[in-house]
């Protein structure tokens, strides 16, 4: 069967490019609020019921795998469709919350929603984009998330002490996702989606992905995902409450030391998918990995503003430059047929297991010791993620997806036979 046309990739680089803008935007807006719902103003929420909250919100990635397992059975558009208009809604609900059992409702589907959308978006980007330029791609766009997570910790501030406080942060967070809604009615589907044919028949069956060949690289890619976000999720929901509390900087200069460390973390963040391309996915693992690792752990550990903002623009780095290499072996190392779904077991339901449980878990410890130790130790995570990767991934760096989903040894080796 002929291989529909391709998508323009301008086009849908732009599209997917203010869509991963905003979800930066959206899932920073939790840990810039998250000190305010412990005042009056807020919820009057405890450290212990602030770690319960955060935990219980990443329930709502987990959530996602209903919707990003079915880009297999469905297609990309109709989910990246549904998930743009999901959340939008949501994050407005969020806003109207009047307690925090309403609250955290609302921001569980939110992220539901976000998280399938952003899952769609590298689907999309593996799919359309030449062999040479995949992770330079995904990679540019985590940093655009990145961006948009910048510019709601700059402005996140200035919008709490409005008329509406805290809750300003999630209106602004609906106009650009509406927009998105609205702009998606010209967004195609993808050539590979379309050409899958029989294959296609496949992709509804549950338990695809364990029952073939690929069940095992699966378990792989779902262990790296949740040891990662084990150190991710908390670095980007508590250093805020971790400086203000136990460093004693006040909300003036946690400002400056959040804008001083990203815009050091700027431009390396924004060369990460180049990096990426260049050094491979297996160097790349085994340097960022634990440059990731290191950083946060001095970003939680650290006294004084300058080393903290400096640790902190490191952190912020090694937090986004991780996730491209994860989302390039993800989409790389399964056929068309299964990407979607291998991608929701991996990330979006086992994966998240880290981004729920550790929360929760830093959240008891802080009331006894703190946020800084826990945090810190979390950065043991994405060290243990890097081995696990290294012993059992092939380089896949300039290889058509078609050929990446057929290697099954480190050395990049295919089979002989194509999996069934």
């Amino acid at each position: 069967m002929q291989r529909p046309a391709p998508i323009p990739r301008g086009r849908l680089l732009a599209f997917l490019g203010v869509a991963t803008f905003f979800e930066g935007f959206d899932v920073t807006a939790l840990s810039q609020v998250l000190p305010l719902l412990g005042s009056d103003a807020g919820f009057g929420l405890s450290e212990a019921a602030k770690g319960w909250l955060v935990g219980a919100i990443g329930l709502g990635p987990m959530l996602s795998w209903f919707l990003v397992r079915e880009a297999d059975r469905v297609g990309r558009r109709p989910i990246m469709a549904l998930t743009l208009t999901g959340y939008a809604v949501c994050t407005l609900l969020s806003g109207l919350a009047p307690n925090v059992w309403v609250f955290g409702l609302f921001q569980v589907v939110a992220r539901a929603f976000l998280v399938g959308e952003w899952a769609v978006a590298m689907v999309y980007a593996a799919e359309e984009f030449p062999a040479a330029e995949r992770a330079r791609v995904m990679g540019f766009l985590h940093a655009l998330a990145y961006l948009g997570g910048l510019l709601c910790g700059v402005v996140a501030p200035l919008l709490s002490k409005g008329p509406f406080g805290w809750r300003t942060v999630f209106f602004l967070g609906v106009l650009p996702a509406l927009l998105m809604a609205f702009a998606r009615r010209s967004l195609p589907e993808t050539a590979r989606f379309l050409s899958g044919g029989v294959e296609r028949a496949k992709a509804g069956e549950l338990l695809a992905p364990w029952r073939s060949a690929w069940a095992g690289r699966l378990w792989v890619v779902s262990a790296a995902w949740a040891l990662t976000y084990v150190c991710v999720a908390p670095t980007v929901n508590f250093w805020k409450q971790f400086v203000l509390r136990e460093r004693g900087l006040s909300e003036a200069e946690f400002v400056k030391a959040f804008l001083l460390g990203a815009l050091l973390a700027a431009p390396f963040t924004l060369l990460t998918g180049r990096i990426v391309e260049g050094l491979g996915r297996r160097r790349s693992a085994a340097v960022l990995f634990p440059f990731c690792a290191a950083a946060v752990a001095c970003a939680f550990s650290l006294h004084g503003f300058w080393p903290l903002a400096l640790s902190f623009g490191a952190a912020m780095f090694g937090t986004a430059a991780v996730v491209p290499v994860l989302n390039a072996w993800t989409t790389e190392l399964f056929p068309t047929h299964l990407r979607g779904s291998a991608f929701a077991w991996s990330n979006t339901l086992l994966g998240r297991v880290g981004s729920v449980l550790a929360p929760v878990l830093m959240g008891q410890a802080a009331t006894s010791v703190g946020w800084g130790l826990p945090v810190a130790l979390s950065a043991l995570g994405p060290l243990v993620a890097s081995g696990l990767m290294l012993a059992a991934f092939p380089e896949t760096r300039g290889r058509e997806l078609e050929e990446t989903s057929k290697m099954t040894s480190v050395s990049g080796g295919t089979p002989d036979t194509e999996p069934s």
